[in-house]
């Protein structure tokens, strides 16, 4: 990120001159440049962001969650500050909203939410399947819990969006592993199924942990799978697969496979069609002889 500079800063350090400046560097934003060449990565919008605050403003939001090593984050993505200013330039957000010190921390120079208030931002600012897909890859990156964000949100009672922090909060889950898997386990969640269990460890007939299945319940062996480009692309992980499966099956486990092709419908009704079959099957047990 060192490539990002404030250029009335650098001309009149005389670390640049006005010429160079003007051939070589873009602005990203007013007075912050990059070199002509560089791309804008979410990284140095962020840096740049930051500088064009005057170093005053703190990072939160999507922006803040990649800082602390979220995944899925599009680099397109607008970076959201906490800074009193109405008139932010295309790509960046401020937002004039209270933060307390234990609410920050510092990272690559800059000052930015903390783990937990930046969740509470997410929570409150995106609608909420998005909330929960950054929720869930903030808990995988930085270990923040349900609990933590929940004592933060009564801190904020009563402010704009905390009751969607709450609900979407509800609904992290640090297990899933794309973006697609919060998908599909929030799908299956709001069609009145009981909450998933995610990265659910597999034993072999030895006791030997070989696997994790995506999600499922492990109480009635149904396993819920997202296949993604990977698995159709690499031949490796293909085969794995194959075998993968017919030992998860030889454990007893129905299993369903979901592919991008399929429709949320089709994906309840395989669900559904799995715990009937397991229901039909406590009731056999049930029965008399």
């Amino acid at each position: 990120m060192g490539d990002v500079i404030v250029g009335s800063e650098a001309v009149a350090e005389g670390r640049i001159t006005r010429g160079r400046l003007r051939w070589n560097y873009r602005a990203i934003y007013p007075d912050v440049y990059l070199p002509c060449d560089a791309p804008a990565t979410l990284r140095d919008r962020t840096l740049g962001a930051w500088l064009w605050s005057g170093r005053r403003s703190v990072v939160t939001g999507r922006a803040a969650a990649a800082l602390h090593g979220a995944k899925w984050v599009d680099e397109a993505a607008p970076v959201e500050l906490l800074y009193a200013n109405n008139r932010a330039p295309e790509g960046i957000v401020a937002r004039r909203e209270r933060i307390a010190d234990d609410e920050t921390c510092e990272l690559f120079d800059m000052r930015v939410a903390s783990p937990v208030r930046t969740a509470l931002d997410l929570g409150r600012h995106l609608r909420p399947e998005s909330a929960v897909i950054h929720l869930d890859a903030l808990a995988a990156a930085t270990g923040i819990t349900e609990p933590d964000v929940l004592g933060l949100t009564q801190r904020y009672a009563g402010t704009k969006g905390v009751r969607m922090c709450r609900e979407a909060v509800a609904l992290m889950d640090g297990g899933a592993q794309s973006p697609k898997e919060s998908w599909l386990r929030l799908l299956l969640t709001r069609s009145g199924f009981p909450p998933l269990q995610t990265q659910i460890p597999l034993l072999d007939r030895h006791g030997h942990r070989f696997a994790y299945l995506d999600m499922g319940w492990p109480e009635r062996r149904i396993a819920v799978e997202y296949d993604g480009d990977h698995h159709r692309t690499d031949r490796a992980q293909y085969a794995w697969d194959v075998q993968r499966l017919r030992l998860v099956t030889q454990l007893g486990w129905m299993h369903v496979r979901v592919i991008a092709e399929d429709r949320p419908y089709d994906i309840v009704d395989r669900v559904r069609r799995a715990w009937a079959h397991r229901e039909r099957e406590a009731m056999a047990v049930k029965l008399p002889a």
